[in-house]
């Protein structure tokens, strides 16, 4: 059973990577895309996906909540056994890439910084309307 929860918490890990990652280079694809006149960085689905999940990340800094992905690899971590990090080596990267020491306001500065860069992001480079735009990549 601890190889389980051990295999949940890594893929919990990753997946709080890959969210990260969707969030950072996102913007940074839309505001290339806004350069390079590519049509999909203007889809509204992907912009609202894209807002909203920067969004998540405030509100829970703001309101001093910790992150459900981190609180559910914490909890596989401690039913594993792994109550040191004792993780694979792609975990321990993975670990070192997301979780910096730093106090809770330095991160809610940045958080809240970055989410005022995506609302800018929708001036600089509009998204259509999504009644001008069908369900089959607009």
């Amino acid at each position: 059973m601890n190889v389980i929860y051990h295999r949940l918490a890594d893929l919990v890990l990753i997946v709080h990577v890959a969210y990260v990652a969707f969030v950072v280079f996102g913007l940074a694809l839309i505001l290339i895309g806004g350069l390079c006149s590519w049509r999909w960085v203007r889809n509204p689905w992907f912009r609202y996906l894209h807002l909203s999940a920067i969004a998540i990340v405030v509100i829970q800094s703001w309101f001093g909540v910790t992150c459900p992905l981190t609180s559910l690899e914490m909890h596989c971590r401690a039913n594993a056994g792994d109550v040191v990090y004792e993780e694979t080596f792609i975990a321990h990267w993975l670990h070192q890439f997301l979780y910096f020491d730093a106090p809770s306001w330095c991160f809610t500065l940045g958080y809240t910084l970055f989410g005022l860069l995506v609302v800018g992001s929708w001036l600089y480079v509009r998204p259509r309307s999504i009644r001008s735009c069908r369900i089959d990549f607009c």
